[in-house]
């Protein structure tokens, strides 16, 4: 049996990206700003099991230091390193195709901060084309304060809450039954199309139930509109070889469905780890598992909830024996991030970071800093026995000793 469980603590990044200062971002550390504030309330971070496999250690490759809250005598009984990224964003698309072997080398489309943010021929023509009697809101903003200012007039009105914020992305809030889901949904595939000239990376329904501002609360039903990878990725090679893609959470909508064959929609981290139990089931040799916890982003990083991240670091951190207790021989668990978004940094928006490579299957040592997060799809190609062009160096086959004939998937070590 080979398989390999590929989860993505999204934003979770460990700080030191070489190109950080051009985004910004030089000082940004997400794990570390966690850590400090952990160990200056006196009750320190407790993340046992990915300290095991080696956070601490790929937190001082990027960083250049052990994170002094951690225990830097722990050995790490897991394969480890640290990733810094190619690709031009620091988006959630250009993050998860670059670990899927693609890095993006073009640059998205983006929003002005100016006001309206939303060019006039573009919200015209949506609000004519699907019959809107016009749009909320047209600037950058947090998801959670503009439906608190303007979700009582969209209920009272019908029109519907446009925003933006430092990512190529235009999202639209609406009531989950006053303005109705599927119309939403309608809404945002409209404007998918509306907005590729403009080259931008998502269109997001961000839709929401409550009556007051007291009571509105965004809902698990957020559908992402994106545009589909330009070439093959991981995905597309593990389809074609007539194995099965287990999406988890976010990603079917970030890959545009691309290469996706089974499709497990959750929500929250618990529920999004146990749809990754579940898939661990019923996933067979040959099979890839792609999960996204999108809570440590959507609900700590943007939000800069610092005790919340780490809370839910914690969280996650309890569930992971369960995922390595489920493990058969031969599977390869990955644990990294798409991006950072330190919740101590000022503004709301993603850092530019290096990720962890955290990996449990292929025995123990590190990877050393790679130049690239397609290394890791390179890898899991690789490690699967598939035949690929993928972007990115193989760093399993020589820490696991095996090595697959391309053609037949079999094993000639």
């Amino acid at each position: 049996m080979r398989r390999v469980i590929l989860i993505v603590l999204d934003s979770f990044g460990i700080g030191g990206a070489p190109d950080a200062a051009a985004f910004g971002d030089q000082g940004a550390n997400t794990l570390g700003t966690i850590a400090r504030f952990c160990a200056d309330k006196q009750t320190p971070l407790h993340i046992p099991h990915m300290l095991e496999l080696g956070l601490g250690q790929a937190a001082q490759l990027a960083d250049s230091h052990f994170p002094a809250v951690f225990n830097s005598a722990l050995l790490s009984h897991g394969l480890w390193g640290a990733a810094s990224e190619v690709s031009k964003g620091k988006d959630t698309p250009s993050g998860h195709w670059e670990i899927a072997g693609l890095p993006v080398p073009f640059d998205w489309g983006y929003f002005p901060h100016s006001i309206p943010a939303f060019p006039e021929d573009l919200t015209d023509t949506v609000i004519c084309q699907e019959g809107l009697s016009g749009i909320l809101g047209n600037c950058h903003a947090s998801g959670t304060e503009i439906i608190a200012q303007y979700g009582e007039e969209h209920i009272r009105t019908g029109k519907p809450i446009f925003y933006t914020s430092s990512d190529s992305v235009l999202q639209v809030a609406a009531h989950e039954t006053h303005f109705g889901l599927q119309r939403l949904y309608d809404l945002c595939a409209a404007l998918r199309l509306l907005v590729d000239p403009l080259n931008i990376g998502r269109v997001i329904a961000r839709p929401f139930t409550g009556e007051t501002p007291e009571s509105f609360e965004r809902t698990g039903n957020r559908r992402d509109f994106a545009v589909p990878p330009p070439q093959p990725t991981l995905l597309n090679i593990v389809e074609a070889s007539g194995h099965d893609v287990y999406a988890v959470g976010k990603i079917s909508d970030i890959f545009a469905g691309s290469g996706v064959t089974q499709l497990r929609k959750a929500h929250g981290n618990q529920a999004l780890v146990d749809a990754t139990l579940e898939a661990m089931n019923e996933a067979g040799d040959g099979d890839l598992i792609f999960t996204n916890l999108v809570d440590f982003d959507m609900l700590y990083g943007h939000r800069r909830d610092i005790a919340g991240y780490a809370a839910a670091l914690e969280a996650f951190d309890k569930r992971l024996p369960e995922i390595l207790g489920k493990m058969r021989e031969g599977d390869v668990l990955i644990l990294t991030a798409d991006h950072g978004c330190d919740p101590g940094w000022q503004g709301s928006d993603h850092t530019r970071e290096c990720v962890p490579v955290l990996i449990a299957g292929a025995g123990s040592g590190t990877i050393g800093m790679r130049n690239s997060f397609a290394d890791i799809g390179k890898s899991v190609a690789a490690y699967l026995g598939l035949k690929n062009e993928l972007a990115g160096e193989d760093f399993l086959t020589a820490h696991t000793g095996y090595r697959q004939s391309e053609r037949s998937g079999e094993s000639d070590a």
